[in-house]
């Protein structure tokens, strides 16, 4: 795939469906189809016995998030090694990941869905 120029989105968001989600991680973030589709299922599987939705908006949600952040060069790079540092072992670079990490996807969130988490 050809990166954009230099801070530009790789795609524009795409909508939060599945099948748009789908297309959009075969474009930036193909190995993790095989989580997305998984945790589909498990929200599917969650939805169906008193017809409750909330699983499914969630999923829709998450991989929303996940889509924005992973479709912008700085800020995928970004998340990626904030990732590393969450796995360092150390204490200290462990809780600043963490920290950093969910900046992040706070904002992540916020653009995406136009409000903060609760």
């Amino acid at each position: 795939m050809t990166l954009s120029a230099a801070g530009q989105p790789r795609i524009p968001q795409p909508p939060a469906t599945v099948a748009a989600l789908r297309q959009a991680l075969r474009q930036v973030a193909p190995a993790a189809l095989p989580a997305f589709t998984r945790e589909l299922d498990e929200a599917a599987g969650r939805s169906r016995p008193g017809s409750d939705l909330a699983p499914l908006r969630r999923f829709l949600a998450q991989w929303a998030v996940y889509v924005h952040i992973h479709r912008q060069p700085g800020p995928a790079a970004e998340f990626r090694r904030w990732e590393d540092g969450a796995r360092s072992g150390d204490a200290a670079e462990v809780r600043r990941a963490a920290s950093e990490l969910g900046r992040i996807l706070d904002e992540a969130h916020a653009r995406v869905l136009g409000a903060r988490p609760t």
